[in-house]
């Protein structure tokens, strides 16, 4: 029986990691593998709940000026210029540089922080939970800090 609780208790810790690795990703692969994409700054212009918008100006000087969206942050507010690439096929940009990676792992710092408690108490093991709370944290503090 204890075999049974320790492969479900495993089984959920994965599956929130990889919850949170498959929803980092949709947004970390632009600040990653930015090479070849679009770059340029978003004057924000404008803010609802969920998105901000505003012109965008890109770094080269042959491609068009157009107006963007980005996920809302605590950075992002009106008036504010911020460093993005654009992903492709849309008119969606993603914050680039340390503060842009840091809020697209947001996801999977919140995962490791959920999944530690499952690590530590179902599995018993105290020193790997340890581990994924720290880095957890870590994560969320410093994109707190960069942005």
């Amino acid at each position: 029986m204890t075999h049974v609780r320790n492969a479900a208790v495993a089984l959920v810790a994965l599956l929130l990691l990889v919850a949170g690795a498959w929803s980092s990703w949709n947004s970390a692969q632009h600040v990653l593998l930015a090479k070849g994409r679009e770059h340029g700054t978003l004057a924000v212009t404008d803010c609802n709940d969920e998105t901000c918008s505003g012109r965008y100006t890109p770094e080269d000087p042959s491609s068009t000026r157009r107006t963007l969206t980005i996920a809302r942050s605590v950075a992002a507010e009106k008036g504010v210029t911020i460093p993005v690439v654009v992903k492709p096929g849309t008119d969606e940009g993603v914050r680039t540089g340390w503060g842009g990676g840091l809020h697209a792992w947001l996801p999977l710092g919140g995962a490791l922080l959920l999944a530690a408690p499952l690590v530590g108490g179902g599995l018993r093991l105290r020193r790997t939970a340890w581990s994924l709370a720290g880095v957890g944290g870590a994560v969320l503090v410093a994109a707190f800090f960069a942005l």
